[in-house]
């Protein structure tokens, strides 16, 4: 018996707070008690209480709440609940972060994590067991498109879980973003009307309005070889530079050039000759854009290092050899300038087709979406792999269900602009997801496959490794607090079903890639939690920023082609050049997507920075405290370096890469 003081906090976001009347029970090891709490939360509001208990609860374990109502069922956030118990007893924490709707009790577990038990008459256990048995009611598979990764059963947001929407602000500014960027539109298209639209310089008609700083020096600077290179390193997509073993096999080197097979044999025995090889657009179906074909081709790229660091391109294939017609036309810096353009632009269309489908959407979008699923469906939140990640899947479900229904879907914004659309972007993906293996997730792994450690203009390539070493010494010190041995993660039920519906399910079988199905050690343990979390945060950060940098000048990144690839260098004109660019309608819509998916969120929440409390151990806050100092130390770092460099990589400065994927 004695007193007890309860602090409830609820939400900050808009309709956080409720008019409904909410009852609170405290449940401990000896009993529980109704306390008489006449509540009506208020949003960001801590409201206090103080309650005479008669009988002795003993040690508490749950608190229970209950939102009654008349007429109105008004939802309520509740962010976290605490309670000082009688005399000296220490201040527990229940941690909430969920929505209180209907006249359901929720139960609300004190904060400590814990691994699951084998004592089936175990509070916690019995309470464990029932969450995960709803939950996998509630956060069901789905299959979008055959051949691809599973998906959270929704048709459209309004079918997700209440507690992986998007909040009233963050949705507001999504919409609201949409209709002004669409408005932009409408006013470049009248804009444009009568005027001509026959030289590059026309796309600055519309190049106003939304747009960063490094979008105008791309304007300025992209016909430029040096600019071309660049981007294969710490562009939009950093993803697909190899160094070269050996020359390929589809360059077909015909009589005549054997001065170029020369410069490519020196510079491979060098170590400096790179390639960029869009062989998966191969055979794709491009896309008819009212009544209109399309055009898309799978060009071979090779490149050259020089002493200060610079890749160069030395030679463009636009198209693979085929048997039945004559070897491809290799295009050469020294050709024709209007015919070495257009193959850059070729180039730089397959690679705007790759980054968003198979480095974007597949290899952070739908694995985030795996993870996120498969945690929710697997681990309870007393569970700490769930406490550890949950802060890393917010608003994922939500984004990827608006691109199905939006952006991916039939009649959305892939079908309407880009050369991929109209079913070949699932085609794509399916051939994508045989490259989709646990070490190209791995930044380590995949960038010693890719020749790419230790290059010292390879600025993505720096900053990835650095920010996975930092995420795997957090990850390893919070492993380490509850597993204490190698034999207490072969042990934990939970874990071990998370492996396997992730792996087996969610990701298709995906052990033949290299993804693992039973954790065998701690060790194995946090490579697979460093590649969840990095993928979830930094790599996505890398991908999506270079979208509002890169692909604002259309030229530079065309969404489509309307004209067939080049085949004779001294027929290229300037008419073929902008016959073959998008239009202004299909260019319109590039530039305001393009800033629309890669602005800063306004409640962006920064990598570590999450004011969420899943944990109540001391031992875990001080990790994340750890964390943090590393991540602002390696942000001094970045900006250090980046204070010596003509064009700064800023995307994995730690400040701007979010939590989640959020956009």
């Amino acid at each position: 018996m004695g007193r007890y003081r309860v602090r409830v906090a609820t939400g900050a976001w808009l309709y956080s707070g409720s008019h409904n009347r909410v009852g609170l029970w405290l449940v401990g090891t000896r009993g529980e008690a109704a306390l008489e709490l006449q509540l009506r939360p208020a949003r960001g509001e801590e409201e206090e209480f103080d309650f005479d208990v008669p009988e002795d609860l003993g040690t508490l374990q749950f608190v229970k709440l209950r939102k009654q109502h008349s007429l109105v069922d008004d939802a309520w956030f509740c962010d976290r609940i605490t309670v000082q118990g009688p005399g000296a007893c220490t201040k527990v924490a229940f941690p909430c972060y969920r929505w209180v709707q209907g006249e359901g009790i929720l139960t609300v577990p004190e904060g400590t994590a814990r691994l699951a038990e084998d004592n089936a008459l175990d509070a916690f256990q019995k309470h464990r067991e029932k969450e995960l048995k709803e939950r996998q009611q509630t956060y069901c598979w789905a299959t979008w498109k055959e051949g691809l990764p599973q998906t959270i059963a929704a048709d459209s947001k309004d079918d997700l879980p209440p507690n992986m929407r998007f909040h009233e602000e963050k949705r507001l500014d999504f919409e609201w973003t949409l209709k002004a960027g669409a408005l932009e539109m409408v006013l470049k298209r009248v804009y444009t009307l009568l005027r001509s639209w026959d030289h590059l310089e026309d796309f600055d008609q519309i190049f106003w309005g939304q747009k960063s700083t490094l979008a105008e020096m791309v304007h300025q600077s992209w016909q430029s070889d040096e600019l071309f290179g660049y981007q294969f390193l710490n562009g939009a997509n950093p993803m697909l530079l190899r160094r070269s073993t050996s020359l390929p096999s589809r360059l077909v080197l015909p009589s005549g050039t054997e001065e170029l097979e020369a410069q490519l044999e020196k510079e491979l025995q060098n170590g400096s000759l790179f390639e960029a090889d869009f062989i998966l657009l191969d055979g794709i179906p491009a896309n008819v854009i009212r009544g209109e074909k399309q055009y898309l081709a799978a060009p071979l790229v090779m490149l050259k290092m020089d002493c200060k660091g610079k890749l160069l391109p030395m030679v463009i294939q636009i198209q693979p050899p085929d048997s039945r017609s004559p070897p491809p036309t290799l295009f050469l810096p020294s050709d024709p300038p209007l015919a070495w353009l257009l193959a850059k632009i070729w180039v730089r269309n397959s690679d705007f087709q790759l980054q968003e489908l198979q480095f974007h959407l597949l290899n952070t979008h739908l694995v985030a979406e795996v993870i996120a699923v498969a945690t929710m469906r697997c681990l309870s939140e007393l569970h700490p792999i769930f406490k550890l990640l949950v802060p890393h899947i917010r608003y994922t479900l939500e984004i990827n269900t608006r691109s199905r229904t939006q952006l991916i879907s039939d009649g959305g914004i892939f079908d309407q602009v880009v050369s991929t659309g109209g079913g070949g972007h699932v085609q794509l993906l399916r051939r994508a997801m045989t490259q989709l293996t646990y070490r190209s997730l791995c930044p380590p792994d995949d960038l010693a496959d890719r020749g790419l450690l230790g290059i010292p203009s390879a600025l993505y390539a720096q900053d990835a490794l650095r920010l996975w070493i930092a995420i795997a010494r957090y990850v390893e010190g919070i492993v380490h607090i509850f597993y204490q041995s190698d034999d207490v993660v072969k042990g934990d039920p939970e874990l071990q079903a998370w492996c396997r519906e992730i792996t087996e399910v969610g990701l298709c079988q995906a052990q033949d890639r290299g993804f693992p199905i039973f954790f065998q050690s701690q060790a194995q343990l946090c490579h697979f939690l460093t590649m969840c979390i990095f993928t979830c945060t930094a790599q996505h950060a890398a991908i999506n920023q270079g979208q509002l940098d890169w692909y604002a000048w259309v030229p530079n990144a065309p969404c489509t082609m309307r004209m067939p690839p080049p085949t004779n260098k001294e027929d290229v004109t300037m008419a073929m050049v902008m016959g073959s660019l998008p239009d202004v309608q299909k260019s319109c819509l590039q530039m305001t997507i393009s800033w629309h998916l890669g602005r800063r969120q306004p409640d962006m929440v920064p990598l570590g920075h999450h004011k969420e409390k899943y944990f109540s151990d001391p031992k875990v806050t001080a990790m994340l405290s750890q964390f943090q100092t590393d991540l602002e130390n390696l942000e001094n770092e970045i900006s250090a370096r980046n204070e010596q460099l003509d064009l700064p990589y800023e995307y994995l400065k730690p400040s701007r890469i979010e939590n989640s994927i959020t956009i």
